[in-house]
């Protein structure tokens, strides 16, 4: 799969510029013609957005484009200044670049933010209110037709009108909020929503059929009383229809099921059999490659042709520009391939081990395990309450249960099922990754940064935060053989340069940490190699301006040794917590405990430095610099508390929206 997808297209890329959208959309055809030649064109511009910003969802956006071109032409107004009371959102949030390609087409954005995907101060990787015309953030499954209930509800109490159009993924419906929200807009008679299922048939990882069959959703959505319309998505006649009886019901909501292809417009990224032998679905994230990405342009680019020469107009006009630089960093540290090998080893020598996934086995290391013990592998889909109960189950039958998500989702949306768990006493094992600030580009409904308030408090619970490869194979281990109860291994999935080094022979001992290198002046503590590895660099250029600041490796996030902690820190005057986190709940709290308990020490001043906003969407550099978590700006907030003047030592240069910075990690991922 990495050959083929990756996170940067080099050489030209392509797109269509607004003045020739103009054009199509001014064209004196039959909507459907009109239609088709404008949702191709936003395919272009998605797949060039995508591209330039090196990660992005192409197969979902694909997928569900002629569905979202046609609302916007036929339901919501049609052009820049036209308008309607109704509205529409997608809940499944992966196809935005095709909802930003066609609201850039209709003028309902500004068209220089085609250029600005998942940048700062651009078009965030999963929709926000933050960008005009967006109706509710999405992103976090499952949500849609609650939020849309609640529209039409305000809608009603304020004594307007008009219908909502929401957009659910087939992949989503396995989410239990969907069933739940299904019954009171029935109930309630909410025939003012109208939800679109982009039945593509995939989900993040394979076939919805193979992962959690839906069986009759016909059926399904009629028993909850709605109204049901099964359409072709990609036929704009059939739409047309649908939506005009969807309409006409006055007395309940309606579903259309609309049948489309993941990756529609560009043959090879298609996945339409499931007699297919292909095991994941190559196009679901990330950016293709450059060859592939040359392909997907000259097909698309070919239909466009195709479909003005029938016309008999002038063919479309392609716009080019050279992709944007990005320095490759040189060796890396990997936690997650690192996680896969050392999880691979425990499931061939473990019996009782029984690994369970969220659609998220790539993303989360677990092909290698399934692949080694497929009668120990159990898929869950998108359904992480469902998978935690399912493991507490199976650790009550004496197995060894480990849960894979992503933390965002694994430590919210199952926080009370592992709680259960752990009221009995059991031993699960609950791997989160995507932790942490970055990647940035999806958004903050990706970036788990409060994954250790969640859980942290959880009776028996120890939460770890591996700072290297070497230390997340020791982590796997502890989790497993030490430790009894249960356990939350924390992994950043960005690959980064790792300055330091944590030995192999060096045990992993609960509460204690690691000196990665002495302080005189002040030391720096944390976990995980994006922090640490920034708070290295930091320490590096404070030895030009004189002090001696000294990095501590303290990967246990919720359960600290005292005694250790304090003997590590004795003398100093100045300790700097890092957490890759709301500064609420995070590792700098149990370090304040320690600190608040002890009596009689020369203990030094504890400041804390986590993430304090809501996290931002951009280049990982840009954002990681806008928090205040970079080297550069650690050693600012370092020199203002050591009360080193500022103008004596250093100047850091202001930073430009979407300026490329230089980075000690990869520029995203393809999430």
């Amino acid at each position: 799969m990495g050959d083929l997808i990756g996170n940067a297209v080099q050489g030209t890329l392509h797109w269509i510029g607004l003045s020739e959208l103009r054009r199509i959309r001014g064209l004196d055809v039959a909507l459907p013609v009109r239609a088709q030649l404008l949702s191709d064109a936003c395919r272009l511009n998605a797949l060039y957005m995508i591209a330039r910003a090196g990660s992005g969802h192409i197969g979902s956006s694909f997928s569900s484009l002629d569905i979202v071109t046609w609302l916007y032409l036929s339901e919501l107004g049609g052009g820049a200044h036209g308008e309607s009371e109704n509205q529409y959102f997608s809940s499944k949030g992966h196809d935005a670049p095709g909802l930003y390609a066609v609201m850039l087409a209709l003028e309902k954005l500004p068209f220089d933010l085609i250029h600005r995907l998942r940048q700062l101060g651009g078009l965030p990787g999963h929709p926000d209110l933050a960008t005009p015309g967006i109706v509710t953030n999405t992103g976090s499954l499952g949500m849609g037709i609650s939020k849309a209930k609640g529209l039409v509800l305000g809608r009603r109490l304020r004594g307007s009108g008009g219908r909502v159009f929401v957009m659910t993924g087939d992949g989503e419906l396995q989410e239990g909020q969907i069933w739940e929200s299904l019954i009171g807009a029935a109930n309630l008679g909410l025939h003012e929503i109208v939800a679109i299922v982009d039945h593509n048939k995939l989900q993040s990882d394979t076939f919805v059929e193979r992962t959690s069959s839906l069986g009759d959703l016909e059926g399904k959505f009629r028993s909850f009383g709605w109204h049901v319309e099964r359409v072709d998505g990609h036929d704009f006649h059939d739409l047309s229809l649908a939506l005009g009886r969807a309409t006409s019901s006055l007395d309940r909501p309606t579903v259309i099921i609309a049948d489309t292809v993941k990756g529609r417009g560009v043959s090879f990224m298609e996945h339409t059999s499931l007699d297919s032998d292909v095991a994941q679905y190559r196009f679901h994230s990330g950016a293709p490659n450059a060859a592939l990405y040359g392909q997907a342009v000259e097909e698309l680019v070919s239909s466009l042709h195709r479909q003005t020469e029938a016309l008999g107009i002038l063919r479309i006009q392609v716009e080019h520009t050279q992709a944007p630089e990005r320095l490759q960093p040189r060796a890396q540290e990997r936690l997650i391939p690192a996680y896969a090998s050392a999880l691979e080893q425990e499931a061939r020598a473990g019996a009782n081990l029984v690994v369970l996934d969220a659609d998220l086995v790539v993303d989360t290391g677990q092909m290698p395990a399934r692949e080694q013990r497929p009668d120990r592998f159990i898929e869950c889909g998108i359904a992480e309450m469902d998978m935690v109960s399912m493991a507490g189950g199976l650790a009550l039958r004496g197995l060894l249960p480990v849960c894979h998500s992503f933390a965002c989702f694994l430590s919210s949306r199952a926080n009370e099922q592992i709680y259960n768990n752990a009221t009995e006493h059991t031993q699960v094992v609950y791997v989160a990754s995507l932790a942490g600030l970055l990647p940035a580009g999806p958004g903050h409904s990706h970036q788990s940064v409060r994954d250790i308030s969640a859980v942290g408090g959880v009776p028996g619970l120890v939460a770890i935060a591996p700072s290297s490869e070497t230390e997340v194979k020791k982590a796997l281990a502890w989790c497993l053989h030490q430790h009894r109860g249960a356990s939350w291994l924390r992994l950043e999935s960005v690959p980064c340069e790792v300055p330091y080094r944590i030995s192999e022979e060096q045990p992993l001992e609960l509460g204690i940490g690691t000196v990665l290198r002495e302080g005189l002046d002040a030391t720096f503590v944390g976990y995980g190699p994006l922090l640490l590895s920034e708070a290295w660099r930091a320490a590096e250029m404070l030895l030009g301006d004189g002090l001696r600041v000294g990095v501590i490796s303290l990967p246990w996030l919720n359960q600290l040794s005292p005694w250790w902690l304090l003997r590590s820190v004795v003398g100093l005057k100045h300790l700097f917590s890092l957490d890759n986190h709301y500064a609420v709940g995070g590792q700098g709290d149990r370090i304040a405990e320690v600190l608040a308990g002890a009596a009689g020490a020369a203990l030094p001043r504890l400041h804390r430095f986590a993430v304090e906003q809501i996290p931002a969407c951009g280049s990982n550099a840009d954002v990681l610099r806008l928090h205040g978590l970079d080297a550069l700006s650690l050693r600012q907030r370092v020199l203002r508390v050591l009360s080193v003047p500022r103008s004596a030592v250093f100047s850091i240069p202001e930073v430009g929206v979407g300026q490329a910075l230089p980075n000690s990690f990869e520029a995203d991922t393809g999430l």
